[in-house]
């Protein structure tokens, strides 16, 4: 029997540190560069589940700054680094007020979003402007060695005895070459072993792809 440890890919935890994140070539530039705190206005953006909450946590904590997730008086009083971690979800003009007050105060802003700036429709062309003079960071969509890491790093954390090498190959053939298509079919995986109490094995996968 091949033990989980066997396939090289051990998470000791999930806390939100640098260690615990997975870099390679997709995501190597926005890493580093955040990590490293190249600028003082970033753009993060990246598909969905693709680490991107995770490396702003990151980035939070490193530059003790604080997540807005709606318009906040008080902030301008505090003076403080700021982290916006879906841009799409928060009002634009306030966001413009934001913006301007990190410049003028000589702050930094980190904003994370599922799109490019160019593909965000702005109400304010002043609000655009500001964006678009940001330091832009993407993740990019994962190559197969990501996907298996994630794929393994799911099933870990979904307690799943893996007894073959083969259930991975049988998966990522099949399964959407994506990251939230690699955790759509853990998810819908731990229901179907819930239900049927069947540990993981292919005749089971086959069940769902």
């Amino acid at each position: 029997m091949i033990s989980q440890k066997s396939f090289n890919y051990q998470f000791k935890d999930t806390h939100l540190n640098e260690s615990n994140f997975f870099v390679n070539k997709t995501n190597f530039y926005a890493f580093n560069s955040l990590i490293n705190n190249t600028t003082n206005l970033a753009f993060l953006y990246g598909p969905k589940k693709s680490g991107k909450s995770f490396l702003s946590q990151i980035w939070l904590k490193k530059n003790d700054a604080v997540e807005l997730k709606k318009y906040n008086k008080f902030f301008f009083k505090n003076k403080d680094n700021v982290l916006i971690d879906d841009i799409l979800f928060f009002d634009q003009e306030n966001l413009f007020h934001i913006v301007n007050n990190c410049i003028l105060n000589n702050l930094k802003l980190l904003i994370v979003s599922n799109k490019k700036i160019n593909e965000i429709n702005f109400k304010y062309k002043d609000l655009s402007s500001r964006l678009k003079t940001f330091s832009n960071f993407e993740i990019n969509q994962p190559d197969d060695e990501m996907l298996i890491t994630i794929l393994t790093k799911l099933l870990i954390e979904k307690q799943f005895i893996i007894n073959t090498k083969d259930i991975f190959e049988f998966i990522l053939r099949r399964v959407e070459r994506s990251y939230s298509g690699i955790h759509n079919i853990v998810n819908k995986l731990d229901i179907l072993s819930l239900e049927k109490k069947r540990q993981l094995t292919i005749p089971l996968i086959k069940e769902i792809l």
